[in-house]
């Protein structure tokens, strides 16, 4: 699968970020068995934090694509859980996505579609996920997303 991902990276002009390392006192993925539990990842493009409310600030567009790059810290990070190898990735198991909502904003789902359409569209059937995509009244340093995934290894 590495092959088929990196090329898919290449073929769509995005790279993965460097495995962003904790903000506070926790361990940026667990590996259970042949689960890797990877924590929560914030929306952070290019130019640093992606922030706002969606609904407020951020249309549903702006926040899918802050999905996305969650999207990518996460692969980013799996990455480092497997040794760099991301071949060792079966499947993408589930997400869950929190985004940082004004109090009338119903889209969640389509947020964290960003992030949930990226991973099939790298992975094929196997980003295909079991998935939540919940609100929430704010997110650590007003981030506009923030997603968590586990993955089977082989």
């Amino acid at each position: 699968m590495t092959h088929s991902i990196e090329a898919k990276l290449t073929e769509l002009g995005l790279s993965l970020p460097s495995a962003p390392a904790p903000a506070a006192n926790y361990v940026p993925f667990v590996q259970a068995g042949n689960l890797v539990h990877v924590s929560g990842q914030i929306s952070n493009g290019p130019d640093g934090l992606i922030t706002g409310k969606l609904g407020v600030d951020l249309t549903v567009e702006q926040g899918a694509a802050a999905a996305r790059t969650c999207a990518l810290s996460l692969l980013a990070q799996a990455k480092a859980a497997t040794g760099g190898d991301l071949s060792k990735i079966k499947r993408l198991v589930k997400m869950v996505g929190f985004v940082n909502s004004g109090p009338d904003f119903i889209e969640q789902p389509k947020v964290i579609n960003g992030a949930s359409d990226l991973m099939v569209e790298l992975m094929g059937d196997a980003g295909r996920h079991a998935r939540s995509a919940v609100s929430a009244a704010s997110l650590p340093m007003g981030v506009s997303v923030e997603i968590e995934a586990i993955f089977e290894v082989v």
